[in-house]
């Protein structure tokens, strides 16, 4: 494995960017006596700000271990206790070498991304690894429940993708590929972005199904089984305590025909075991196979040790059966899983995807002449490929000749459009937004949006949900209760007792003293935190968030679509209305973002429903005149039309107009004013665009056009600063864009031209001294928000960003931030008090059982009392 230290000295090397790893550098800076070399100022930005970046860009991402205190409200949890590293099946140290997919290709190695169903836990996540790397050809396995994934690299000439598939589907789970998880077609796809798309895919509905039906069936047979318990065992069971009650004559019922209806029941009692608990039973074998005690094992104990107890005591002629407590108990941590199922489903629900960015087919141009719809996936490097004005841009590429503008913002979080000219490269998953593109595919033939989403599944499959402290005090309660038990079963055989009667001794101490409503209580207090959080339009897809969120330190904000907008304004003008009223007519033909806000603010209300159509009807040809004479805006006729690279020409009415960037006005010859110019230079400082407009070879005006900042940015930024966190701005944009942001005093920093893996190497710098959340909306953001401690994506988010996010805000407002905070505190505590009232069943019994008293009503009335507190705390209102 490779040592760290060789490869901080290769970023250092010149040809590769010391952030990002890049192969390009144009700038050098010197700091405190280390010369770095960056390809471009956005890295040399976070360089100058966060400090030296000691690690690669893909350095080894979160784990659940230094990402936050235990948040699944067990008893087990110990702030103090120190973190360990994360180590394999067999005990060996893991770390990531942070090579990259191609590199692992070049060694003949593939990347493979399983999706698995039922894997719920840390548990499965070990068990699951062991088992792929078990198999021949496999060199690394990372699996993370979190997202329900595993990623396997490995020799497909030895270990191929079906054979990965047979092996992990096994003992109740399911594995297959990631990219299958979608189900076929869109009956079985309803969900939007990719994460609610595998969550509603065929297979995972089935799964969920299937739980859904073993829980019902399993709770309704034993309901009935309950029935003779409540009509005569529990009087039977109470009569002790009443001596002169007429209850004893139900104990009169327990004749020889009375215990054999008892050892019936273990038969019927199994057959429920096993509908309803198998889950549960199956996560307790795994946990014990792998040697990693869980709440689940605990849960188990108690429902196997009383199911034998019973068993027992049945077989030798006892009347004090628990069938009704292993009933209860296996309906009750079911059915709070169940519930916390449901509600994670209907978080996932409510994700809609505003922006699909990744592109399936292509326009390929053939040797004649003529272009060819082709799967992208079939371009091979140095074909051309053609690109229409207002497409997406299917893979990577070099322009060929001409020019074009370019939206790159789902890549850069640059909001305003670039100019390119042949020989320039292109980005797959921008959208061409003037002119037409000839595109050379490039060597890799692939969407820097495909390597994204890579980027993106790397990070959230080694997303482990380890937490040793946990496990660590789940193993000493249980070795605890194995001693325990030890000790009673041979003190019952020195006080005279038989063999039977310690052996039934030794099953009672076990579902007396196993703190086994924690597995109620952690599940039910996780879904009662999400469901409030859902309520007020906060999706959380993962139980760890409301922990995690208390641990934060430093906020992390991307600003184009997440504090600003996200979506070109008019914010100044200045020129005469019949101007402007002519350029909107012009740029109601154009693709632009600039163009659809001139429209918006200068163009005819009841023309503007009609835009669409009028739009459409033209063809997107870089520049060629269009047809005849068409009416655009009421009264206003466009006789003639051309789109430039920079800008749109025509006439309107007989006038003919230009409406474009200045230096469009100086290559067309047209007469602009001084006073013009500064205005224009003025909105450029101010990291706007200057669009200026004309008639008849005269500049007449300039609009203002701006990505303008969210009204409710400055409250939000201000109430996160008053919680005592850091905040710092993040963006692709350049510094003036970012200079508003950059004056509110609690904005620790601001960082302009940061490319994506700039963000992920600026969060990984930031994580190693802090907590770090991101909160962004892009694809250009999803890597850094797959990178931190806690991302957050806005409702206005892409499908990527939603994926790469732990929690998502329904609702496009930046308020929910802070609502977020203040859920995420009420979560914590009410998981501490449910952890503690789970309790009060061990405090209940425990005096009975030390008494001599215990019997199944008691520990029945117990499991009411107890389950009833957590029930009714964990349903109480959150804010």
């Amino acid at each position: 494995m490779t040592d760290p230290r060789d490869r901080d000295h290769e970023r250092t090397l010149p040809g590769r960017c010391s952030v990002c790893g890049r192969d390009r550098t144009d700038l050098t800076l010197t700091l405190e006596g280390t010369t770095a070399s960056f390809c471009s100022t956005g890295c040399r930005n976070v360089w100058d700000t966060v400090g030296p970046i000691t690690e690669p860009a893909s350095a080894p991402p979160r784990t659940m271990t230094d990402q936050a205190s235990v948040s699944d409200g067990s008893p087990f949890s110990d702030s103090n206790t120190d973190e360990t590293p994360s180590h394999d099946v067999d005990g060996r140290e893991v770390e990531d070498d942070g090579e990259s997919t191609t590199e692992d290709e070049a060694n003949g190695y593939r990347r493979t991304f399983l999706r698995i169903d039922g894997m719920r836990s840390i548990t499965c996540e070990a068990f699951l690894e062991s088992v792929a790397h078990d198999q021949p050809g496999v060199v690394d396995a990372e699996a993370s429940h979190v997202t329900e994934s595993i990623r396997v690299t490995h020799d497909p000439a030895q270990c191929t993708d079906e054979a990965l598939e047979d092996a992990l589907s096994t003992l109740g789970y399911t594995a297959y590929l990631r990219e299958d998880a979608e189900g076929s077609g869109t009956a079985a796809a309803t969900g939007e972005t990719r994460r609610a798309r595998e969550m509603s895919g065929i297979r995972k509905r089935r799964a969920d199904d299937m739980m859904d039906v073993r829980y019902i069936l399993g709770v309704v047979f034993g309901s009935f089984l309950l029935l003779p318990y409540v009509t005569m065992l529990y009087p039977a069971y109470l009569a002790p305590f009443l001596p002169n009650s007429p209850l004893h004559s139900f104990e009169e019922l327990f004749t020889d025909s009375g215990v054999l209806f008892l050892r019936v029941y273990f038969v019927l009692t199994g057959i429920v075991l096993y509908i309803t608990g198998k889950p549960l039973l199956r996560g307790a074998y795994i946990s014990l196979k792998m040697r990693r005690p869980t709440v689940d094992l605990l849960a188990a104990v108690t429902i196997v040790s009383a199911f034998c107890y019973s068993t027992v005591a049945a077989l030798v002629g006892h009347t004090h059966v628990y069938f009704d407590l292993v009933i209860v108990i296996a309906a009750l941590v079911m059915g709070a899983l169940l519930y916390e199922s449901q509600v994670k489903r209907r978080a996932l629900d409510t994700l809609t995807a505003l922006t699909i960015s990744q592109v399936d087919t292509a326009h390929r141009y053939e040797a004649d002449g003529t272009t060819t719809e082709v799967p992208v996936h079939t371009l091979e490097p140095g074909e051309t490929v053609l690109v229409k004005q207002g497409e997406r841009i299917p893979v990577d590429g070099v322009l060929e000749e001409g020019t074009c503008t370019v939206d790159e913002s789902i890549m850069t979080g640059e909001s305003v459009p670039i100019t390119k000219s042949a020989g320039d490269d292109l980005i797959g998953g921008s959208v061409v937004t003037g002119g037409a593109a000839v595109i050379s595919v490039d060597e890799q033939g692939a969407s820097s949006i495909d390597r994204l989403t890579e980027t993106v599944w790397n990070l959230q499959s080694a997303t482990h949900g380890i937490h040793r402290r946990v496990d660590a005090r789940a193993g000493r309660v249980l070795a605890g209760m194995g001693v325990l038990t030890v000790l009673v079963a041979i003190a019952t055989l020195l006080l005279g007792g038989g063999v039977d009667d310690a052996l039934l001794a030794a099953l009672a101490v076990s579902f007396v003293a196993s703190p086994w409503l924690i597995g109620v209580a952690t599940p039910l207090s996780i879904a009662t935190a999400i469901e409030a959080a859902l309520e007020r339009g906060i999706a959380v897809f993962d139980a760890t968030v409301f922990g995690r969120i208390a641990d934060v330190d430093t906020v992390v904000f991307d600003k184009t679509g997440t504090l600003t907008r996200g979506e070109m304004t008019v914010v100044d003008a200045d020129a005469p209305s019949a101007v402007l009223s002519a350029a909107a007519a012009l740029e109601r033909r154009a693709a632009h973002p600039a163009g659809e806000a001139i429209v918006r603010a200068f163009g005819d209300d009841e023309r503007e429903s009609e835009g669409e159509g009028e739009k459409s009807s033209l063809e997107p040809d870089g520049g060629s005149p269009t047809s005849p004479t068409q009416p655009t805006d009421v009264g206003q006729e466009v006789s003639e039309f051309t789109n430039h690279a920079t800008g749109v020409e025509g006439v309107v009415d007989g006038a003919r107009v230009l409406v474009g960037h200045p230096a469009l006005f100086g290559e067309r010859g047209w007469a602009t004013s001084e006073e013009l110019d500064a205005r224009a230079r003025s909105a450029r400082e101010a990291g706007k665009l200057p669009i200026l407009v004309g008639t008849d070879g005269v500049a007449e005006g300039v609009v203002v056009v701006g990505d303008e900042p969210r009204t409710d940015w400055e409250e939000t930024i201000t109430s996160l600063g008053e919680r005592g966190l850091e905040v710092l701005v993040v963006t692709g944009d350049d510094a003036e864009a970012t200079a508003a942001f950059d004056e509110h005093p609690h904005v620790a920093e601001t960082i302009a031209g940061v490319s994506p893996a700039g963000k992920v190497a600026a969060i990984e710098q930031l994580r190693r001294e802090s907590s770090v959340a991101m909160i962004g909306d892009g694809t250009n953001d999803a890597p850094a928000l797959a990178e931190a401690d806690l991302g957050i994506s806005l409702g206005s988010g892409t499908d990527l960003a939603s994926d790469a996010a732990d929690l998502a805000i329904a609702e496009d407002d930046l308020e929910a931030i802070e609502t977020a905070f203040e859920v995420a505190t009420v979560a914590e505590r009410r998981m501490r008090q449910n952890t503690r009232l789970a309790l009060s069943y061990n405090v209940i019994v425990i005096p009975f059982a030390l008494l001599g008293l215990l019997n199944p009503l008691v520990t029945m009335a117990a499991v009411v009392v107890a389950a009833g507190m957590v029930i009714i705390n964990a349903f109480r209102p959150y804010l």
